[in-house]
């Protein structure tokens, strides 16, 4: 039912935006990019197969590819990230190799006819590239170096570089067996043995080991597969023991063949249709890991990327499986794709390290004592394996709180939920679902621990205003609904604080913030259907949930227990609103037909919104649950989505038209509508401050609308289509998450630094911008951005604000940069504070041949006052402020003639002006200035002061006119003292006490009618 009435169509109409065809040829440039937001960098970057080195006797660094950057890390810090590489690559980089304090990085030829070439890094920057050789039109995906050169291994051929001098050396042709023309013949497995000089060796797809000798480049032994159903080589590695390299096949096969006498030293696999194909061997170098105590050599490890598992191996006694790693890695639903990328152990280390496409680099160890063949995990740095689905920026505990904007809540399809930090990518963590992996080995038909979470996250809800950080003492299962609670535990260290909804599931679900784990409770829909809608009170106490039935529940964070379900089945009751007093309406009339796709709660806990397919948007009364408003846009449109901003109390509603509709939650009404999206609103957010709407829709443009004018104020296409993003607390960064990645890219926020122009864009004016990278060159810091020499377009096409006084009975503040009048507060604080440590040092003695300077020169001029600011003593000295005085002339400086004219003519508004347009030590320098003589019954310091008094009296510069009077006080003390004790300059004693009348009278003018605000406020806040 809805509540329009005929007086309603007198209101006016919203605003909408104006759109004006044809209206001229504009000769403006047009932006290189977004006028509002600047790249920075990206969080939650893609890892995959590593390289490692060892630098030292303890410096073990890994170094990943991701995209067109490489990252290092320092094992021994913990995987600490210590370098990321500059520049970026031109193209995704296809293959890496550290080499003592180098990394070589192979790039591009990924289509035909794409540049690409070799890179060198040294801690993370470039120092060369290695000669580009035109014949190589396919990518290289495996580096080798060893002793004096480099190999290059692509599909069709061998590249070797001198590692000297990085020239090309040769190129290693193989011979066409079977394979047609334009098939691949490598697979890229190539490796090299110790003492077997200048070879190396190279694997087949029809299953053959190619030896090569570098140097003379001819093919001097091919070895034959082991049968003929061994399919192509999937991995060669050379073994601690001479002469013996382990083979994989993609057969399943996995044997150790001596070079020397090409036969099969050991099998350890045969072929097999149902095990999967080794893709990554490495052996233990320490000479332990084998044998019942460990204490034997000959432990191998093996991994399949199409499996999460590594699987150790005894290669004592024929060789047996000593032990599995269950679950190293995630894999996808259907298992495949999503495995061990790559293991190594490290040199002469019982530490294994692994990578995985699921976004993960971990490191294991392996316990000696009591010896377990079966390493437990070291270090971790991981993330998101799927694409991100839904963001939000963790609210700040508090105002000026040192966590605001700093963590940001992520969720992706691989049903995790994620928590990054902005300022530390070391604090980054998934927060837990419980012991999911340890169940799922024990679990029957379950094979893997992403069957035990929770279903993918789709809407989040936070508060901390209840949370109780790591000093939460609750022990109960998660997700269990315990019966019996302690209150009096959870009233002190406080409760859950973020509330997620779930994909399919008719649970929403809490989870404790602090802690950093799942929570107690899981909230079931009274509908039995899916949630669709979640929202948290700012105090944190009620959870709101939102089914796709139409019903909307109410819980209790702390107890868990069901409160209310909207709309409240009971009596009519009454209610009075702006509209006039009228019956609630109450039972299943009320509710939502379709889906609530969006909640929110104002901060005072007094109104609900609400939101559905079925077009409508609801206002309940929180106290009784009982229906008071509704706005009706059947059937124009569906609303797919909410959201609520704090600060200026309006909500802002998604539409299946393409538009955004915002309304005044106080009064009900439409105040806004943006149009301009073509295709769905995938994601869009208030600014912290309320004055800006953020969308990012389906067409791949991220759009700024600006809510006092109404106008587009920033549009611009991102490569991949946004599918997520969120504004931080603080205004700082924009967070957004695109469709072909699994990364997070972080914007700066230029309008904290320089304006922004509200001059309204027309949908021509599509900037295409990068997104950030990983390195974040093409992004820059959030200072960096303010300065960008970018056109700024002019404000013609906007409105043109007027910074005149309102009103004459209102308070006016000044227009002058808070900074600039705080420095001027403090200055003598930051002069002493850039004063030099040390003392001037005597200039060394001029060579001999040099004219000296003449006693004329180094004698020569008058003393210059104006260098008396420089020096806080003698700028005190009454004598000196005479001697400048006097030696400004008979005119004086423009600041006395204003200052001379405002008292005669009685209008002091050019010196106002002129006095706030000087910088803080020049007003500083005139102010110590002022003659403090009685010249015709007034001076310079009572003029002055009268000329504060007269701009207080207007109520114009409230503020500055304060810090002005402070600094006069502060350095003409001593004449005020003397003209109030001994009666002296009864000018400036009069002035004063005029000033201070208009002062006292201004205060308490003000202290009413702040007085009578907070009684208002406090009338409404209070529950009578």
């Amino acid at each position: 039912m809805s509540f329009f009435t005929e007086d309603e169509f007198d209101m006016p109409l919203p605003k909408r935006q104006k759109t004006v065809i044809g209206q001229g040829v504009r000769t403006e440039p047009q932006s290189a990019g977004s006028k509002v937001f600047a790249p920075f960098r990206v969080l939650s970057p893609t890892t995959v197969p590593f390289t490692s080195i060892r630098l030292g006797k303890a410096t073990y660094q890994i170094s990943t590819s991701v995209g067109r950057s490489v990252q290092t890390y320092d094992l021994q810090r913990g995987l600490s990230l210590v370098f990321i590489s500059r520049p970026q690559t031109p193209d995704t980089i296809t293959a890496t190799v550290a080499w003592q304090d180098k990394v070589f990085v192979a790039w591009g030829h990924l289509r035909r006819g794409s540049p690409g070439s070799i890179w060198v890094y040294k801690r993370g920057k470039k120092v060369a590239s290695l000669e580009a050789v035109k014949s190589v039109t396919v990518p290289i995906v495996r580096l080798l170096v060893f002793g004096s050169w480099v190999v290059g291994c692509s599909g069709e051929d061998i590249q070797v570089w001198k590692n000297a001098s990085y020239e090309h050396y040769t190129s290693l042709t193989p011979r066409r067996t079977n394979a047609s023309p334009g098939e691949p013949i490598y697979t890229g497995q190539v490796c090299t043995m110790p003492t077997y000089l200048n070879k190396i060796f190279a694997g087949r797809y029809d299953g053959g080991i190619d030896i090569w000798n570098v140097k003379t480049g001819n093919l001097i032994y091919t070895m034959l597969p082991s049968s003929s159903t061994a399919g192509a080589v999937t991995v060669l590695q050379a073994t601690p023991v001479l002469s013996l390299i382990a083979v994989a096949y993609k057969s399943g096969a996995l044997s150790i063949r001596n070079v020397e006498t090409d036969q099969i030293a050991l099998s350890l696999r045969t072929d097999s249709s149902d095990a999967p194909p080794v893709t990554s061997i490495s052996f233990r170098t320490d000479g332990l890991g084998a044998g019942e105590d460990g204490r034997r050599s000959g432990a191998m490890a093996t991994a399949c990327i199409d499996s999460g598992d590594i699987t150790m191996w005894d290669l004592n006694d024929g060789g047996k499986v000593t032990g599995t790693l269950r679950g190293g890695h995630r894999v996808t639903e259907g298992g495949t794709g999503l495995g061990v990328s790559h293991v190594e152990f490290l040199d002469g280390q019982p530490v294994m390290v692994s990578s995985g496409k699921d976004n993960a680099l971990r490191t294991w160890i392996i316990d000696e004592l009591p010896f377990s063949p079966i390493p437990r995990s070291l270090h971790s740095r991981s993330g998101h394996s799927a694409a991100i689905t839904t963001l939000e920026f963790l609210p700040s505990t508090s105002d000026g709180s040192e966590f605001s904007g700093k963590w940001l809540l992520s969720s992706s399809k691989d049903c995790s939920l994620w928590a990054f930090s902005i300022r530390k990518d070391s604090q980054n963590t998934e927060i837990s679902q419980g012991a999911v992996e340890h169940k799922a080995k024990k679990v029957v038909g379950v094979s893997g621990a992403q069957e035990l979470k929770a279903p993918e996250v789709t809407c989040i809800a936070c508060s901390l205003n209840r949370d109780g950080g790591m000093s939460i003492t609750t022990s109960d299962s998660i997700w269990a609904n315990p019966k019996t609670t302690h209150t009096d535990a959870s009233t002190k260290t406080g409760w859950e604080s973020v509330l997620t909804g779930h994909r399919g599931d008719k649970f929403a679900r809490t989870w404790f913030w602090g802690k950093k784990k799942a929570g107690r409770w899981a909230f079931e829909t009274s509908d039995k259907t899916e949630v669709k809608s979640v929202a948290l009170s700012q105090c944190g106490t009620f959870a709101l949930v939102g089914s796709a039935g139409g019903s909307i529940d109410i819980f209790n964070m702390q107890s868990g227990l069901h409160r209310r379900s909207f709309p409240h089945h009971g009596p009519k009751i009454y209610i009075t609103s702006k509209r006039g007093s009228f019956a609630a309406s109450n039972g299943n009339s009320a509710r939502h037909n379709r889906g609530v796709t969006g909640l929110a709660i104002n901060g005072l806990n007094q109104t609900i919104v609400s939101c559905g397919l079925d077009g409508k948007v609801k206002f309940w009364d929180f106290s009784s649950g009982s229906l008071v408003d509704e706005l009706d846009w059947y059937p124009m449109t569906s609303v797919t989505g909410l959201r609520y901003s704090s600060t200026s109390e309006l909500v802002a509603f998604s539409c299946d038209d393409l538009s955004i509709r915002v309304v005044d939650m106080e009064t009900r009404k439409v105040v806004r509508e943006f149009w301009g999206c073509v295709g769905q609103v995938n994601d869009f957010s208030f600014s912290p401050d309320g004055r800006w709407i953020i969308a990012a829709s389906m067409d791949s443009i991220i759009r700024v609308w600006d809510l006092p004018t109404g106008h587009l104020i920033d549009l611009f296409r991102v490569p991949s289509t946004c599918t997520a993003l969120a504004m931080s607390s603080t205004g700082e960064f924009l967070a957004t998450a695109h469709a072909d990645g699994i990364g997070i890219s972080l914007w700066s926020n230029r309008s904290l630094f320089v304006p922004i122009s509200n001059r309204n864009l027309d949908e021509t004016d599509i900037a295409d911008v990068e997104v950030p990278t990983l390195c974040g060159e093409t992004g820059v810091a959030a200072i960096e951005a303010a300065f960008l020499e970018d056109h700024q377009p002019s404000d013609a096409g906007g409105p043109v604000l007027s910074t005149e006084q309102l009103s004459r009975d209102m308070v006016t503040l000044s227009d002058v940069p808070k900074s600039k009048w705080q420095t001027m507060l403090h200055l003598d604080l930051i002069k002493e504070r850039n004063k030099p440590k040390d003392p001037p040092k005597a200039p060394e003695k001029a060579p001999f041949f040099l004219p000296k300077a003449t006693e004329k020169d180094s004698s020569a001029g008058d003393f210059d006052y104006n260098h008396l600011a420089d020096s806080t003593i003698t700028e005190r000295s009454q004598v000196v402020k005479t001697l400048h005085s006097m030696s400004a002339g008979v005119g004086g400086s423009r600041f006395t003639i204003l200052l001379q004219s405002g008292r005669d003519t009685g209008d002091f508004q050019p010196f106002i002006e002129y006095f706030k347009s000087l910088s803080p030590a020049k007003a500083d320098l005139e102010i110590r200035s002022l003659d403090p003589r009685v010249c015709q019954g007034h001076s310079e310091l009572s003029d002055f002061v009268l000329a504060l008094s007269t701009r207080l009296l207007s109520k114009n510069d409230f503020e500055l006119v304060n810090a002005w009077m402070s600094v006069f006080l502060k350095i003409h003390g001593d004449v005020v003292l003397n003209c109030s004790e001994c009666n002296e300059n009864e000018v400036l004693r009069k002035a004063l006490v005029n000033w201070s009348l208009v002062q006292q009278r201004e205060g308490q003018r003000l202290a009413e009618l702040v007085g009578y605000c907070r009684g208002v406020v406090g009338f409404l806040r209070s529950s009578r």
